[in-house]
């Protein structure tokens, strides 16, 4: 990068090394043109009206960009499916926001190696979120005015390995059916707290609920409840209660019993150790414990959202949700 003085008739395209004061009496004095801003025909007679008929400029090398092109040469690499950004950086600065409604993903270990590079950066909310349509989800820039072009062809490297270093999948399930065990909500003893609690996290989604039964605390009974939830199209089934290690808490079994395979019992959250999640036929089932009544956030709100979108859980990243898992 060098300076260079030049007369303002034969600047156009060079860019502005340092914020140009304009001073207007009585009305104004600040920066006319901010550092970085890459001069244009029409900038001409603004310039030579605030007396300047030579200014310093920036040249750049071959092997150098402006930091709007690198925002921008980035953001076409990063952006993957349902997100957007706007095309015209400033001061090296773009916003990335969701295009749908949906769950947001950003690959950590890739976005730390865009992040080690150290003359460009980005922030992200964090992964597996659910997000809603024009919700800002990053936010990256090239942070001196002149980035080196290899850093930027490294920056889009990284980002072109994973398809878009950030994305927003889409909901693809809609249709759910809950079913609540226990005998003493299933003989009217107590008044169920499950079913609303449920329907109202599925809602949310835009999930349409299909049926909420109630069952006792019978492996036959909720197995053929299952059974009947699939018949009617159901894409996921969450079972409530009966999660623990009682002797009467079947659930777990009754879900096996149904056909249930793929399933990981035990989470490292809490609250929610006792989550169950099963697939029938790659249709999802959940067994919810009891935590979800009491707690407004348990081990069912950060699994729902990724389920919602078809991602399948297995016991690895079950796993992995111990770290964040301690539900505040």
């Amino acid at each position: 990068m060098a300076l260079k003085k030049v007369s303002v008739i034969n600047a156009v395209g060079m860019v502005v090394p340092h914020d140009m004061t304009e001073i207007v009496p009585g009305k104004k004095k600040g920066p006319a043109f901010k550092k970085g801003h890459i001069i244009t025909e029409d900038d001409i007679g603004h310039l030579q009206s605030m007396g300047k008929n030579h200014i310093y400029v920036m040249e750049l090398s071959e092997d150098e960009v402006h930091e709007d092109e690198a925002a921008l040469i980035m953001a076409q690499a990063i952006a993957g499916p349902g997100i957007g950004y706007d095309p015209q950086p400033s001061e090296g600065k773009i916003n990335y926001h969701a295009e749908i409604d949906g769950v947001f993903q950003v690959d950590p270990q890739q976005l730390m190696a865009l992040n080690l590079l150290g003359d460009v950066m980005l922030a992200t909310r964090h992964g597996n979120t659910a997000v809603r349509q024009g919700d800002l989800v990053a936010a990256g820039r090239a942070i001196p005015l002149v980035v080196p072009k290899a850093i930027v062809n490294k920056a889009v490297s990284i980002a072109s390995d994973t398809d878009g270093l950030i994305r927003v999948l889409p909901w693809k399930i809609n249709r759910a059916a809950i079913i609540v065990t226990g005998r003493e909500v299933y003989e009217g003893r107590i008044k169920d707290a499950f079913g609303p609690t449920i329907e109202k996290k599925l809602r949310d989604f835009g999930v349409d609920i299909l049926s909420i039964s109630i069952v006792p605390d019978s492996i036959g009974m909720i197995s053929r409840e299952i059974d009947t939830a699939l018949g009617a199209g159901a894409q996921l089934i969450l079972c409530t209660g009966g999660m623990s290690v009682d002797p009467d808490d079947v659930t777990r079994m009754a879900i096996k019993e149904a056909g249930a395979t793929d399933i990981v019992y035990g989470s490292p959250v809490l609250p929610g150790a006792m989550f169950l999640v099963g697939y029938i036929n790659n249709i999802p089932v959940l067994g919810v414990p009891a935590c979800a009544i009491y707690f407004p956030v348990t081990v069912l709100d950060l699994v729902l959202p990724r389920i919602l979108v078809g991602e399948h859980i297995d016991r690895t990243k079950i796993a992995a949700l111990g770290h964040g898992g301690l539900c505040l």
